[in-house]
């Protein structure tokens, strides 16, 4: 009866010991995965943040633009809008921060037609605003202005020019009298001449290249 006993008590020693080493493996060995699985879950959950900087473009940069819309004194009033595209990078820091091609946007700011016997054509833009990605930043720039020359000496010519030569030939025709008519009549057909010929408007088409300045700094964002 003791021998039985004795024997009982050892296979249940035994059985404990096996029991408690196969306890331990599993523990071991689960932990690591159960590690490697925490630190996957926590990557995935915190992507990187894109860094988000400022550039401020200093009053007086140069800004080249090439025009997409026809802009002219004739066809334009003061406060239309065109468009046109930044023809060169705007570089600070060795940083381009306004790319070649991006849109910009202007207004005229006066537009003065040709007058046939009167003023000279006029015609002065600006630009307005650079759209840069999604956002749209408004600027201030120095103006474009165009000027044609003043034709009034050139009409006085054809009108003078004409009376002459009409009286020379009423002259020719009928002495002292007729010079007087032929001077008028020279001088009324000079006049229509300078008419006709004396309307220069200013036209700029599409793809003309325009250089302005940036009257104040321009502060832009950009994401590294």
């Amino acid at each position: 009866m003791r021998k039985l006993r004795s024997r009982a008590a050892g296979v249940l020693l035994v059985l404990s010991l096996g029991l408690f080493v196969a306890c331990n493996k599993t523990g071991q060995s689960t932990t690591p995965a159960t590690g490697a699985s925490d630190t996957a879950a926590q990557n995935t959950a915190q992507p990187e943040q894109p860094q988000v900087r400022s550039f401020t473009i200093p009053q007086g940069t140069e800004l080249e633009v090439r025009l997409m819309d026809s802009v002219g004194s004739a066809r334009n009033r003061a406060g239309d809008t065109f468009l046109a595209t930044l023809d060169e990078p705007v570089v600070v820091d060795n940083w381009v921060v306004l790319p070649k091609g991006v849109r910009v946007t202007g207004r005229v700011t006066a537009a003065q037609p040709s007058g046939h016997l009167r003023s000279p054509a006029e015609l002065g833009l600006t630009l307005t605003s650079v759209e840069l990605g999604a956002a749209t930043y408004d600027i201030a720039t120095s103006g474009y202005v165009r000027r044609t020359k003043s034709h009034a000496k050139r009409n006085a010519g054809w009108i003078g020019g004409a009376a002459a030569g009409g009286a020379l030939l009423g002259a020719l025709i009928g002495g002292g009298k007729g010079a007087a008519i032929g001077a008028g009549v020279g001088a009324g057909g000079g006049t229509a001449t300078a008419y006709a010929t004396g309307k220069r408007d200013i036209l700029l088409p599409s793809e003309t290249r325009l250089r302005f300045r940036l009257a104040q700094p321009l502060t832009v964002e950009l994401t590294a």
